[in-house]
Parts: C-alpha cells; structure tokens; sequence
C-alpha cells in the first residue's frame, strides 16, 4: 500500500490509472467501511481509501476534537485489506485551491441533520467535491447509513456532470443490530445496550408511524436527547401516506454526549 500525504505527488501516481475506486472516511475505522473497500476491491482495479476529519463539517469544536482517532489500527486494517493507496492529506492540501465545480445542496439539505447540524452538509459536499477534483476517481462508494449525505453528494455530482458514479452500499451491522460508525467507539458497554434496546424497539415498532409513542418510549431507555423522529418516503422524501407505504424511519439522538444517527 502506497501511502501520500501531499496531493501532487498522488495525482503524479494516480494519472495513468483508469478506473480509480475511491472510498473516503474520517479513520476510526469499522466494519462499514471494510465492506466497502472489500467491495471496491472485488469490483475494481484500483481502490484509494482516505482518511481526514473535516473540521468544516462539525458544528463545534468540541465534536471535532473528540471525534475517534486511531491511525495505526486504521492503517494496519488497510494494509491487511491490500488497499492500493491511502490519502492523509492535511488541512492545506485540501482547502488550497478554487475549486472548479460549484458546490450544489439540494434542498434536502435543510431537512432532519440539516436541521440541527446548520453547516454539516456545505461541509460534507464542500470535501467530497475538492477530492473529486483531487483524485478523479471513476467510481466513488458511499454508505446507506448516512442516507441524506449520499443523496446530497450523488445531487452535487449530477448538477456538475462529474464523471464519478455513486456505488451505494447497505448499511452494515452489528450483531446486536447497532449500525456500524466511527462514533460507536466513544460509547461505553452500557451505552451501546442503550443502543441495541432502541434500534430493536424501534424495527420492531416501524409500523407504528407514531413518533410520540416511539419518542416517549426510547426516552425510558436512558437517552439524553433527541433530535428528530421522522418517517420518509426514500422516493418522495416526504412522510408516508399509509402505513403499507415503502418508508424509512430517520433518527438522530445522543446518549451520553455522543450523538448518533440511522435509518432503515
């Protein structure tokens, strides 16, 4: 695995590589993301993996700096995984230049995390595309957990005609059926039981489309805040007019001080 740090000497090694698979993570690594790359890998020839935690997507400092890191696991993961090329560029080398695409929100974008995380997804976009720029990468795969930010990154490619297909991927998951994220690891063995009680309640309550008993309900739980409850047609991005509809329940809330998200 060949490892870059500056964005010059990568593009110089990546230039004559046809079809580039680019998986992008903030590290801390997790099941999720090795299906992904496992993914890229079987399909793909080449697979470039990075890892930098954007401050421009966290709305405190605070999240920003208790974000998890661990770069040698990660490291060793991705070398295991025979990952081709790691990116670690550092904040200069990527916010250095003027980007070429404009970046595009569609209005979803004020929607559930939109709501409460006012700068996360002009962030979020705002990264995505300068690596796009970077790296040009063919296909670039993204998880179905974090639903809203790959319907906003696969929007902005769309309205820019940026030669990168989306791959989407499943959201991966635990055995006790807690979606796998980075975040998990800042959460104790109680507060990931917390955890599993709530997304079974919830999978197994999905049909209920009553966001207060499921509201009320989760609280007992021991959670310390919830942002939002919400029922969303995936097509029409607007609350389901029938319980045999096709929908997916969206949540976000904290236990402890963490803040978590999922939707299935």
């Amino acid at each position: 695995m060949k490892i870059f740090r500056k964005k010059n000497i990568l593009q110089k090694n990546i230039l004559t590589v046809k079809h580039l698979s680019f998986v992008p993570t903030m590290g801390g690594l997790h099941l999720g993301h090795i299906k992904l790359i496992k993914i890229a890998k079987k399909r793909f020839k080449k697979v470039l993996v990075s890892i930098y935690i954007n401050p421009k997507q966290f709305n405190s400092k605070n999240d920003f700096k208790k974000y998890p890191r661990n770069l040698k696991r990660d490291i060793r993961i991705l070398k295991k995984l025979k990952v081709d090329y790691l990116y670690l560029p550092n904040y200069q080398d990527i916010f250095s230049f003027k980007c070429k695409n404009k970046i595009y929100l569609h209005k979803f974008s004020k929607k559930l995390c939109g709501k409460y995380r006012k700068r996360h997804f002009k962030g979020v976009v705002n990264v995505v595309n300068r690596f796009l720029e970077i790296l040009k990468p063919k296909y670039i795969l993204l998880g179905k957990k974090d639903f809203q930010q790959l319907f906003l990154i696969k929007k902005h490619i769309k309205r820019n005609k940026i030669d990168t297909q989306v791959i989407e991927c499943n959201t991966v998951r635990e055995k006790n059926g807690i979606a796998c994220s980075s975040r998990n690891y800042n959460l104790n063995k109680k507060e990931i039981i917390i955890l599993s009680k709530i997304i079974k309640f919830i999978k197994n309550n999905k049909k209920l489309i009553n966001r207060k008993k499921i509201y009320k309900k989760i609280k007992t739980f021991g959670i310390n805040k919830i942002d939002y409850i919400e029922f969303l047609n995936l097509k029409t991005l607007k609350q389901p007019k029938s319980k045999k509809s096709e929908f997916n329940i969206f949540l976000a809330f904290y236990i402890g001080k963490t803040r978590l998200i999922d939707n299935f």
